[in-house]
Order: structure tokens, then C-alpha cells, then sequence
């Protein structure tokens, strides 16, 4: 177990899950809009045991997807966030960058400012190589808000893992993906951490 850290961004912190945090996720599993570019929303069981995974990673290791809490309001609006994908990549082993918040948050530019966040702990605190982000080939909008955040991507495409592996946690589907990488300032040895299922057998389908 280790001690959760916590990220302050100008309007955001990015914190532990807590129980109160679960109906709000749940609704916004269920926003057909949030859940656009996902195989399915997500009912009130899979959202809670998804949400109780995600914070006990965050207790196992101290980071993962955080719990986004907007600082002027006190309101949850999702999370952002880093992971170690489960399923075999091309490019594994990895941690990724996601994000997935309500609607009411979209258009605010706070996506952008919690993952340059996440980014910046990503290397200056793991003293990561790089970090990884996919998503569907075709969601311009994940990239474009990377490229606000004045990260350059390389892109390259792969079969996706069986969604009975793995479903999706960030920003992940059943079709190919497009891949970002962000190389760090420090070249050191790229670290090797067990893959852990960010999705208990009881949540999926």
C-alpha cells in the first residue's frame, strides 16, 4: 500500500476515489454522449466496481486515474489520469494517459490542464520515458487537445485487445487506435511494472 498523492492544478485536484464519487460516475456511465466512443454505457454495478478498482490502484501505488475534483465548486467531474494497460500491446509494457469527465466539464480546457498535470508528475515524479495514450482512429478531439497541451504524438495503428481482456478504461474501443508517445527529458531504463487488471472479472460482460 502506498500513500495516495494528490495533484493541484489551477481549477482542478486530482485526488482519491470517495464514496460520494460513485453516483455521480455512474451517471455519467450511463450519458450516451460521454459514452460515444465506448462499445456500451456502463450499468450501476460494472460503474461502481470500475470506480472501486481505479481507487484501489491508486491505493496500491499511490498514483492512476484520479478522481477529478473541481477546486472552485468542490464537484466530482470524472477522472484523469495514469494506468498500466493489462492486455499485451505492441509497445508494452506501458503506462497510459486518460480521461473521461462529465459533460457540464467539457469545453473549459480542464482535460487539457489535468493531463499536462498528470504528464508532468508522469516524469518529473515516476522519472517515466514516455508515456502512451490511445484512443479510437478517428476522435480528433483527443488529439487536438493533446497538441493544446503542447505534446507531440507519433501516431501508429493496431489491433485493439478483446474487449473481454481488457474493456475499456480511458480512452480505448474494439477497433484499431491511434497511438501518442511524449518523450521525457531523462533517458533511463524504461521500468517494467506487472500488468494488473484495471477491470475485475465481476464488472465484465
Amino acid at each position: 500500500m502506498s500513500h495516495p498523492y494528490e495533484i493541484e492544478t489551477e481549477h482542478l485536484r486530482l485526488r482519491q476515489w470517495r464514496p460520494a464519487d460513485y453516483p455521480v460516475f455512474a451517471q455519467m456511465g450511463q450519458d450516451a454522449e460521454v459514452m460515444r466512443y465506448f462499445p456500451a454505457k456502463l450499468s450501476r454495478q460494472e460503474s461502481d466496481a470500475m470506480a472501486q478498482r481505479c481507487h484501489d490502484l491508486i491505493a496500491q501505488r499511490g498514483w492512476g486515474m484520479w478522481a477529478a475534483e473541481e477546486k472552485a465548486t468542490g464537484d466530482f467531474i470524472g477522472f484523469i489520469g495514469l494506468h498500466i494497460p493489462a492486455a499485451e500491446l505492441p509497445f508494452s509494457p506501458c503506462v497510459e494517459i486518460g480521461w473521461r469527465l462529465a459533460r457540464a466539464a467539457w469545453g473549459r480546457g480542464l482535460a487539457t490542464e489535468g493531463a499536462s498535470a498528470a504528464l508532468t508528475f508522469a516524469f518529473e515524479q515516476l522519472s517515466l520515458p514516455e508515456v502512451v495514450s490511445f484512443t479510437v482512429a478517428g476522435q480528433h478531439t483527443f488529439g487536438a487537445r493533446h497538441a493544446k497541451a503542447g505534446h507531440a504524438a507519433g501516431r501508429m495503428h493496431f489491433p485493439a485487445p478483446s474487449p473481454s481482456r481488457e474493456p475499456p478504461l480511458a480512452g480505448a474501443l474494439p477497433v484499431p487506435h491511434m497511438r501518442g508517445r511524449w518523450p521525457s527529458l531523462s533517458r533511463i531504463p524504461e521500468p517494467r511494472p506487472a500488468a494488473i487488471d484495471p477491470w475485475p472479472p465481476e464488472a465484465r460482460k
